[in-house]
């Protein structure tokens, strides 16, 4: 009988181990298996890393070195460089006050991803908080909220922007209102979407059954079900969001100069675009980049996290 037993516990644990083992790989490690198997998803995600990277560095540069760099190569004139062409001491260029194009560009990362990121993370908790509300409760309140977010869908985007910095003036903190306002509505369709697809789940019932309160219930149990599609737009919106900033600087509405943020940087350019091509063809070239390694990311998310695609 004992021999019996023995037998049974030493086929148990190997049954133990591969039912731990795929258990161990969840949502979130076989989406990101299948994620990296997208050869142009990975070289986007590695594009934008490497542009964080550089955000986080000048960052870093300026505090080391008290803005001696930034006052030195970024915002000093040198007239005799004026619209200089590409050179081994400048590789991108001089702009029409013979500031390095090259040392702009590097700065005026922080100035786009940090706005894009941050407009959308805003734009995201406040969709995200009106479209669980919405999704999870129905009825009147659903329809009090979706009535006011198609108001706001029935204005595109680039206007109400327009609207509001010009209402509230030029700054980064009006500008990333401007960018982020015409967001919500949008996500908050996805994630009411979202919930309403969960919400009457068995997990959903256990834990209104065990007493958990709504709230506990949308933050803890609704929301975190929800996250995939809600990742995948926040990281296309991301990229829409640049191009907005870049828009609104290019209207001289945006960041306010000599900061140079990239749309700002093509709308000094735009004068001399016949005289000296590079210093509007290259931050052109580097805004589209952007754009599409976060394009890339986002198909890249939406194929990996999509359920349908698993096999």
């Amino acid at each position: 009988m004992s021999e019996k037993k023995t037998s049974a516990a030493m086929c148990e644990k190997p049954v133990d181990a591969i039912v731990t083992g795929v258990q161990s790989r969840g949502l979130w490690a076989d989406a990101w298996r299948r994620f990296r198997k997208d050869r142009l998803a990975t070289v986007g995600l590695v594009v934008i890393l490497f542009l964080v990277a550089v955000a986080i560095a000048t960052l870093i540069i300026d505090w080391a070195t008290h803005n001696a760099i930034y006052d030195q190569y970024v915002i000093k004139q040198n007239l005799s460089m004026k619209l200089a062409g590409p050179s081994l001491e400048h590789i991108f260029g001089c702009d029409e006050y013979g500031r390095d194009i090259l040392f702009r560009l590097i700065w005026g990362t922080r100035y786009s991803l940090f706005i894009g990121i941050v407009s959308i993370l805003f734009a995201l908790i406040c969709g995200g908080v009106l479209g669980a509300v919405a999704g999870f409760y129905s009825g009147w309140i659903d329809n009090l909220i979706m009535r006011v977010m198609d108001i706001f869908l029935s204005i595109p985007s680039m206007v109400m922007a327009i609207a509001i910095v010009s209402a509230l003036g030029t700054g980064t903190f009006n500008l990333l209102l401007s960018i982020s306002v015409p967001q919500i509505p949008r996500l908050a369709r996805i994630v009411r979407a979202s919930v309403m697809s969960v919400k009457d789940r068995e997990f959903v019932e256990a834990a209104r059954a065990v007493g958990a309160g709504d709230a506990l219930i949308i933050f803890k149990y609704v929301i975190p079900n929800c996250l995939a599609p809600i990742i995948v737009q926040a990281s296309l919106n991301v990229g829409t969001a640049i191009l907005n900033i870049a828009g609104l600087s290019f209207l001289g509405i945006g960041v306010e100069a000599p900061a140079p943020e990239w749309g700002s940087i093509l709308n000094a350019a735009r004068t001399y675009m016949r005289d000296a091509w590079h210093i509007s063809i290259i931050p052109g070239l580097v805004i589209m980049l952007t754009v599409l390694s976060l394009n890339l990311v986002g198909d890249g998310l939406r194929d990996a996290l999509d359920p349908k695609l698993k096999n």
